[in-house]
């Protein structure tokens, strides 16, 4: 294993050096199914040709650009970005982490600006992850996370997912916004309830609190839908995107709605590499593809036929969530000797959440075939 990186870290025994489609391949050459995705990033594989044209066009023309200019690239990815997720501006930035710190940055001023001081706190739910800076810490309802690392931006609450009374309580005249997951990935990828959704949805409308949904993980058509929350009929103030969101470069985004579109103003917020041109080509291609309805149709179908291929594995495995390609599968052993059988078998898959739990987020391109293959060596490794 390295000793140049900090202990950061949990690696597994395999170094990669080549991609192509839904497989990676290893410096000795022993090819591997992902079922991970990169955790959600590599969306369409590896190597896509769109991704590749992209890239290369847009490499010949221009690396970066500051933001104190204007660029074509990366304005043709807002434009298209803003119309797919029907929203009206766009901050560009790195990762989910500086998204979801602009989501507050947002909630925040838009508050303060209307109702005055001592209306900021941000609710989120128990079990969220919304990264790992120091606020966006603080915004993450999992203590384990916290350890060794305050104080903590002020400022935060947290409630239980699916709780409607603990809801109607917590968001009183001090709260400025409701930030949550539709699907909590780390934890174990855990769906919201429509009946919670919907109460959140009428209480923040109610009194004018922001409805702001992280969409990093389960966003950009990994449930069958363009957004994850959308299946529940509601729609955002604020939405974050990242992971998936360029192919597999560095990109992050916090949209807004028409509420709050214009609550940031010059010198509120920046980035250096926001809005990078490699990033923004890679972007446009990678929504080219997965802005379509037939495709997206596509991802909950295979979804569908994952969940069920999973569900045959019982007793083996004692519970299956999710929805499209954003999986998860209990155990009745822990996960992680099962993980690293797995990878030695040739299929990476992931955890989380709780000791026993795998997470499995296939690219998109994924077929029904490669689904059962990857089936197939977690069924031998869980029957060994």
């Amino acid at each position: 294993m390295s000793d140049v990186f900090m202990n950061t870290y949990h690696r597994l025994p395999v170094t990669f050096a080549s991609g192509g489609g839904c497989y990676l391949f290893d410096v000795n050459g022993k090819r591997y199914l992902d079922f991970s995705s990169g955790i959600a990033v590599n969306c369409l594989g590896h190597r896509h040709p769109a991704l590749l044209a992209a890239l290369d066009a847009q490499a010949k023309k221009l690396f970066h650009v500051s933001n104190y200019y204007q660029c074509d690239t990366a304005e043709a990815f807002a434009r298209k970005l803003t119309a797919a997720a029907r929203m009206k501006k766009v901050f560009l930035c790195n990762s989910g982490a500086e998204a979801n710190e602009c989501a507050c940055k947002i909630a925040r001023k838009y508050s303060l600006v209307k109702y005055g001081e001592g209306r900021h706190t941000i609710v989120t739910l128990k079990g969220s992850f919304h990264g790992r800076t120091i606020t966006t810490l603080s915004a993450t309802g999992q203590d384990r996370l916290h350890k060794d690392f305050g104080p903590f931006t002020a400022g935060f609450r947290f409630i239980e997912g699916g709780n409607i009374e603990e809801l109607k309580t917590t968001l009183d005249s001090s709260v400025c916004a409701l930030f949550m997951e539709a699907v909590q990935g780390e934890s174990g990828v855990i769906p919201q309830s429509a009946e919670f959704i919907a109460a959140a949805a009428e209480i923040c409308a109610k009194k004018d609190i922001l409805l702001m949904f992280d969409e990093i993980q389960c966003g950009l058509g990994r449930t069958g839908n363009f957004f994850a929350f959308e299946h529940y009929g509601v729609k955002a103030d604020v939405v974050t995107l990242a992971k998936g969101l360029a192919g597999g470069l560095p990109v992050g985004a916090a949209l807004a709605g028409e509420k709050t579109c214009d609550v940031l103003g010059v010198g509120d917020h920046g980035s250096t590499f926001g809005a990078n041109p490699l990033a923004a080509a890679c972007g446009t291609a990678v929504l080219d593809v997965v802005d379509n309805a037939a495709f997206l149709s596509g991802i909950a179908e295979k979804g569908a036929y994952f969940k069920q291929k999973l569900e045959a594995l019982k007793p083996k495995i004692t519970a299956v969530r999710g929805r499209g390609l954003i999986l998860a599968a209990d155990l009745n052993v822990d996960a992680w000797p099962v993980l690293e059988k797995l990878l030695d078998n040739g299929l990476l898959a992931l955890t989380a959440g709780g000791p026993r739990t795998l997470r499995f987020l296939p690219p998109y391109i994924i077929s029904n075939d490669q689904i059962d293959e990857g089936l197939d060596i977690l069924n031998s490794v869980l029957k060994s």
